[in-house]
């Protein structure tokens, strides 16, 4: 994140970040009440519906009594990072300069922990805002190893929440991800590198290439961001680490033959592991 008292220049803070020098001098505008409205029923809407493309969503806002025209909305969805799902989802939009890599999980049998880590970033709609969610996913046990919330899309808080997955739960053979630019960067390409981990990203369009990680994002809005309408950032961090704690240690999931995700983490993590 800037940090203007700090001793590097805010050109050179920016070039490290690797954001535009012209995004530190814009003052965003404030989202009114109205569109914040339109944005939690758009992301309602893209869960139960994601096939919907900006018409469709158009008009079941207007079904729901809300006057409102399809540009609108999609610029709203674009505000978001949502598409219909004949494209991914893309809150994290691809950089033109950094380096993509191959798809490395076609035809792979993936049934033991650390085998296999995913990502990806959702929206989360609160009472007076929005934040955005990342990840960090163990494919074989559907355990969420790691998370963070922030107000940008910068790729501090997924390099973040990747060093404290790794921290705490060693690292995977292969870490799969899309093509955005926030698991592009050099940052966090370069924590991927130094630990020698494989790195493989999704196709273009290959909404499926993620979908453990999805379907993760169904259950953490349904199951607690929605019921619980988050005022602030602190409110939602506090209260989603209280559901991913229920969700790794006793969320029972029918995937999983009723275990939780915790349980087949440690059952399938190679025994030379569980003694490290």
């Amino acid at each position: 994140m800037i940090d203007r008292g700090h001793p590097l220049s805010l050109t050179r803070q920016s070039e490290v970040l690797e954001l535009s020098r012209s995004s530190l001098y814009y003052e965003a505008v404030p989202i009114s009440a109205r569109d914040l409205e339109l944005m939690r029923l758009i992301d309602e809407l893209h869960l139960k519906h994601p096939f919907m493309g900006s018409r469709s969503i158009r008009d079941q806002l207007q079904d729901m009594g809300h006057q409102v025209g399809r540009e609108h909305v999609s610029t709203l969805m674009n505000k978001m990072g949502i598409a219909a799902l004949y494209r991914k989802p893309r809150l994290s939009k691809p950089h033109p300069d950094h380096k993509v890599y191959s798809y490395l999980l076609r035809g792979l049998e993936i049934s033991r922990a650390n085998h296999v880590w995913a990502t990806d970033i959702t929206y989360i709609p609160m009472a007076r805002g929005f934040c955005y969610l990342v990840a960090i996913m163990d494919w074989a046990s559907r355990k969420v190893m790691a998370w963070r919330l922030s107000n940008t899309l910068d790729a501090s808080f997924c390099t973040e929440a990747l060093e404290e997955a790794i921290q705490k739960y060693g690292t995977p053979d292969i870490f799969n991800t899309d093509r955005g630019s926030q698991f592009t960067s050099d940052a966090f390409i370069g924590i991927l590198e130094n630990h020698g981990i494989d790195i493989s990203m999704d196709g273009k369009g290959r909404w499926l290439d993620n979908v453990f990680v999805e379907r993760l994002w169904r259950s953490v809005k349904y199951e607690d961001v929605y019921l619980k309408g988050y005022s602030s950032i602190a409110e939602a961090r506090q209260g989603l680490k209280e559901y991913f704690e229920f969700y790794n240690h006793r969320r029972r999931h029918q995937s999983l033959d009723r275990r939780t995700p915790d349980d087949v983490y440690w059952s399938t993590l190679p025994q030379m592991q569980v003694a490290a």
